[in-house]
């Protein structure tokens, strides 16, 4: 879980803090639960975590307007394709950009991170970012978020 809690700061942190809601973080928790099949296992004002399988969980981060991200992290350095599958589902709930383009924006970003253990991909009014890393205690991770930004050119 250690391992986990940058990628949790980080998103929390890109969502920004402001108090208008585009959407309300209920709905976006019911949205990412509804696209995914994902199991919510904390659900707060601002934040949920879900499981999404034995090697996957997924974590959101709700923001002011435009400002929310949904992360995905695998246990694992070769996430299977089932994890980009639902890491775009979970970013079509939060953002509204087409499933298929986050999902294929993420096996860039992440084929990047093997290599240079980090990489973005800009989606117009989103970000992809992945990680590749080797936890102590976890072995490799693959973590993978996709961030609202307000810019929507």
């Amino acid at each position: 879980m250690r391992a986990l809690f940058p990628l949790i700061v980080f998103t929390l942190l890109a969502a920004g803090s402001g108090t208008a809601r585009a959407q309300s973080c209920d709905t976006l928790i019911d949205k990412v639960t509804g696209e995914t099949a994902a199991k919510t296992t904390d659900r707060r004002s601002d934040y949920a975590s879900f499981t999404a399988g034995e090697d996957m969980t997924l974590t959101l981060a709700c923001g002011g307007p435009d400002h929310s991200s949904v992360g995905a992290q695998y246990r694992g350095a070769t996430p299977p394709d089932r994890y980009f599958d639902v890491f775009g589902k979970a970013g079509h709930a939060v953002t509204g950009i087409d499933a298929s383009v986050i999902t294929e924006a993420a096996h860039r970003a992440q084929a990047t991170a093997t290599k240079l253990r980090h990489s973005n991909v800009d989606l117009g009014g989103a970000r992809v970012t992945c990680s590749a890393m080797v936890s102590p205690d976890k072995g490799p991770l693959t973590l993978c978020a996709v961030i609202e930004n307000s810019d929507r050119s």
